[in-house]
C-alpha cells in the first residue's frame, strides 16, 4: 500500500477561520486509486514550521502532497521554504512567467512584481503547470524510498478549484505511472430516511450475506446514509458486477430510502423524476429561507422543471405572495399545518406548477412555545390531479435546537416527502426510525 501524507499550510486553519475540505477531498480521490492517506498535519505559515512537517512526513510516507501557500502575497513562504529545504535556487521559469502575464491581462488586472514573483520556482523541481489560476504546481523528488523507489512531495496551491485541477491532471496520473497500486474497487449507495440504527437493524440480513472479501461502511451525515462497499486487491470488472448485484438485491429492503449511487442526492433524484415526467415545481418557504431552492437551482438543468420559488419570511409575505389566509395564520399560527398546505397550494397556483413543496417551522435558537418548540417544522406538498383540482398533504417533523441543521434537514426532508409522493411511496415519510 503507498503511504501518503497531507500538509496544509495556513494560521487561517489553526485557528478556525478556514475549514480544511482539501485534505477530505484528496483523500477521497487518491482512495479510489489505491493509495492510502495515514496522515493530516496542519502547519502555521513559519518556514521552521513547514520544514519540520515536511522532513517529519518525507521521513515515514511515499507520497507527501501540501496545500497553501503558495500565493502572491508576503506571507506566502511554502515556495522559498521548499527551496531552501532541497538545497535549490529560485528562479524564472518561463513558461509560468507567460501563463501569469496572460491571465493577469485577461482578468483585467495589473501584470505587477508580486505577480511576477510567481513565475520563479526551485530550480530542479518539476513544474505542475496550473491552467486555472497563477500560482504553479511543483514536484520534488528523493531517492530513499522503499525498494529503490523515489519519494515525492507535491506543493499545491491552496484554492480549492486550483487544487482540485492539479490534483486531478497531474498527481494522481504521476502517482499512478510512479507506483504500484492496489486495485480498488469502491461504490456507495445514498440513502435517506432511515437513522443509522435504523438502518443496521433494516439491512441486518443483508450486511450477512456479504461475501466476506466486501467490506461495508455506514457514513451518516445530515443529509442521509451513505452505504460503501469496498473491494480490495480484485478482479476490478467482476467486483464491480457483484457490488451492483449486492446494491439490487439491497433494495428489498429499504427500496423507498434509495437515492442513487454518489453523488446522488434528494434534490437530484427528485429533479430526475420531475424530468422524466415532464413535470415542473415552485417552492414556497419560510424556515428553510431559500434552501430548497437554492438547492434545486445548483443542478445543471434546473429550468427544465423548477419554475420558481418565494421565500415568505413574514406572515404579511404569507398572505401577500402566496394568498395565505390571515385569519386562519392568526388562528393557527404561521408554524401550522393549515398554513403549510395553503403556503404549497398558493406556489402551485401563482407558479403555473405541476408540484410545489412548503415548510414553516421554528429554526431557532429563539421563537419557541411549549406547543411548538425549536425545531417544530411542518412541510407540505400540493399537486394536481388529473381532473385539474388542487390536492395538498402535510407533516409534522421535530428536529433539534440547533438551527443550522434544522434548516438543512428541513429543507432534505420536504425534497424527500415529494421524491416519496412521485414514486408513489408516501407511506414510508410515516414510519418510524426517520433522520
Amino acid at each position: 500500500m503507498v503511504s501518503v501524507e497531507l500538509i496544509t499550510v495556513g494560521d487561517e486553519l489553526l485557528i478556525g477561520q478556514v475549514i480544511d475540505t482539501n485534505s477530505a477531498w484528496i483523500g477521497r480521490e487518491l482512495g479510489r486509486i489505491g493509495a492510502q492517506v495515514d496522515r493530516i498535519v496542519s502547519v502555521h505559515d513559519t518556514a521552521a514550521d513547514i520544514g519540520d512537517a515536511v522532513g517529519a512526513a518525507l521521513e515515514r510516507a511515499d507520497v507527501v502532497i501540501m496545500t497553501g501557500g503558495l500565493g502572491p502575497t508576503k506571507d506566502d513562504i511554502t515556495k522559498k521554504t521548499l527551496a531552501d529545504l532541497f538545497g535549490m535556487r529560485l528562479v524564472r521559469n518561463p513558461d509560468v512567467f507567460e501563463h501569469v502575464r496572460r491571465m493577469t491581462a485577461e482578468r483585467g488586472l495589473e501584470f505587477n512584481e508580486l505577480n511576477q514573483a510567481q513565475a520563479s520556482v526551485p530550480e530542479g523541481c518539476t513544474v505542475l503547470p496550473n491552467r486555472v489560476g497563477t500560482a504553479p504546481g511543483m514536484m520534488f523528488s528523493r531517492p530513499d524510498g522503499a525498494g529503490g523507489r523515489e519519494k515525492l512531495l507535491f506543493s499545491l496551491p491552496g484554492v480549492p478549484f486550483e487544487m482540485k485541477e492539479l490534483v486531478s491532471e497531474q498527481v494522481v496520473p504521476i502517482v499512478k505511472r510512479h507506483f504500484s497500486l492496489r486495485s480498488v474497487v469502491h461504490r456507495t449507495m445514498i440513502t435517506f430516511g432511515l437513522a443509522e440504527s435504523a438502518m443496521a437493524l433494516a439491512i441486518a440480513p443483508w450486511e450477512e450475506a456479504l461475501p466476506g472479501w466486501l467490506h461495508l461502511a455506514y457514513l451518516p451525515n445530515a443529509r442521509g446514509i451513505r452505504l460503501r462497499l469496498s473491494a480490495y486487491d480484485v478482479d476490478e470488472t467482476s467486483a464491480t458486477a457483484e457490488i451492483e448485484a449486492r446494491f439490487a438485491a439491497l433494495r428489498e429492503y429499504i427500496a423507498p430510502y434509495m437515492l442513487g449511487y454518489e453523488p446522488s442526492s434528494v434534490e437530484s433524484a427528485v429533479a430526475a423524476l420531475l424530468r422524466e415526467r415532464g413535470r415542473t415545481l415552485a417552492v414556497a418557504e419560510s424556515c428553510t429561507g431559500g434552501s430548497i431552492s437554492a438547492r434545486i437551482t445548483a443542478l445543471a438543468g434546473a429550468s427544465e422543471y423548477y419554475l420558481g420559488g418565494v421565500t415568505s419570511y413574514s406572515n404579511e409575505a404569507k398572505a401577500r405572495l402566496l394568498g395565505v389566509s390571515v385569519p386562519d395564520i392568526e388562528r393557527f399560527g404561521a408554524v401550522s399545518e393549515t398554513v403549510a398546505r395553503q403556503m404549497a397550494a398558493g406556489a402551485m397556483e401563482r407558479f403555473g406548477a405541476d408540484y410545489a413543496v412548503s415548510t414553516t417551522g421554528v429554526a431557532g435558537p429563539g421563537g419557541g412555545t411549549p406547543e411548538k418548540p425549536v425545531g417544530t417544522v411542518w412541510m407540505a406538498i400540493a399537486w394536481r390531479t388529473e381532473k385539474g383540482e388542487t390536492k395538498t398533504s402535510a407533516r409534522l417533523m421535530r428536529f433539534s435546537e440547533l438551527r443550522e441543521q434544522n434548516i438543512e434537514r428541513a429543507a432534505t426532508h420536504a425534497l424527500n416527502m415529494l421524491r416519496l409522493h412521485l414514486l408513489g411511496m408516501s407511506a414510508a415519510f410515516q414510519q418510524t426510525g426517520m433522520l
